[in-house]
């Protein structure tokens, strides 16, 4: 069997990501392609469209929020992501039951004991399909019904159980306030279309692969996938651990030498997230430096398609600070995100310190 390198899953991974050249198409052709973009702060899908597309302009995803055309909502792991329209709509009933396995073991599980979460959830549709509500207007109609219970807990039941959209201006670049929500069938103006397992699969492999079974549940948070992979007719591979690996039948993978350009990757993108076993974009050793305490994950640069420092950009500096030695190719990257971003600061060079 077809032993595949780690700079060989890497190379695959860039191009299935987009990241190997900028590319010509529409923003909502990349998210499809991609399958949705992380989205747990507001401005790092517009950076992680910036560093993969020729041209992109932030008002264009604006504009597909405000014009229903993609949708911000949990998805994968249970976590906010920007999707396409039919994506949202495909996606979220096909992984609910990831949502309904994870939901107990949460931290709200045991605040949320006793309670009939189906009817919550039905009590909650009611209420944010008549008029779209903020988490604290809805938690508080919800402890209403259900007085005595944690509100916060309620509301998470909701997100949970729901396809909960949160509504423009949420998602527009550099907008916060507390998130306005309904259903994505009420803003969408559709019902629920799920895909199949085999199509969820299918989507990651075009998307993420070559990989294992384990990469596809780390990234989709369901279980019990193996049986979906038996039945799909795939090619197989293993890795330099002797791991199996599977990939479309027409799938490319460009040689292991193909030319890798520097890439400014934003907090949360997809291709640290994606895998079971990350090291064939990042070390273990860089993925501590990069993964914080506290759940967040640093902006990355990579170089030679594996990340080799972080970034993060403030109101006074844009501050990128090296695993390694880097080129001066790297503060011409970082003035073009600069002026995508509108930003006049300086860009600095720091040294890591201990955390």
């Amino acid at each position: 069997m077809t032993v595949l390198t780690r700079r060989a899953l890497n190379r695959a991974l860039l191009h299935r990501q987009l990241l190997l050249r900028r590319w010509k198409l529409t923003p909502a052709k990349a998210i499809e392609r991609v399958v949705a973009l992380q989205a747990q702060a507001t401005n790092p899908p517009y950076f992680a469209l910036w560093t993969r597309l020729d041209g992109f302009r932030r008002e264009q995803l604006s504009r597909l929020l405000t014009d229903r055309r993609v949708a911000r909502l949990a998805l994968m792991r249970g976590t906010l992501h920007l999707a396409t329209a039919d994506d949202c709509l495909a996606l979220r009933p096909v992984l609910q039951p990831a949502l309904d396995a994870g939901f107990p073991r949460s931290v709200y599980g045991r605040a949320t004991e006793g309670l009939d979460l189906d009817e919550v959830a039905k009590t909650a549709r009611e209420l944010i399909e008549a008029e779209p509500l903020t988490n604290a207007d809805l938690g508080r109609a919800l402890a209403e019904r259900w007085p005595g219970r944690d509100v916060a807990a309620l509301v998470e039941i909701v997100r949970a159980k729901l396809a909960l959209v949160q509504l423009p201006p949420r998602g527009l670049w550099g907008v916060g306030g507390q998130p306005t929500g309904t259903t994505a069938e009420a803003w969408l103006g559709r019902p629920l279309a799920p895909m199949s397992p085999d199509d969820l699969v299918l989507r990651y492999l075009a998307a993420f692969g070559p990989a294992s079974i384990q990469d596809a549940q780390a990234w989709s948070g369901l279980t019990r996938l193996r049986e979906v992979f038996e039945r799909l007719e795939l090619k197989t591979f293993t890795d330099e651990n002797g791991v199996a690996l599977f990939d479309l039948p027409d799938a490319r993978r460009p040689h292991p030498d193909t030319p890798a350009p520097i890439r400014f990757l934003p907090e949360f993108d997809n291709c640290l997230l994606a895998h079971a076993d990350r090291t064939r974009v990042i070390s273990e050793e860089d993925r501590r430096r990069t993964f914080t305490n506290n759940g967040l994950i640093r902006g990355t640069v990579l170089l030679d398609g594996f990340v080799a420092a972080s970034w993060k950009l403030g109101p006074d500096a844009l501050t990128v600070t090296p695993f390694r030695s880097l080129p001066d190719e790297i503060e011409e990257e970082a003035q073009r995100l600069l002026t995508f971003a509108g930003a006049d600061v300086p860009i600095r060079v720091v040294a890591e310190t201990a955390r």
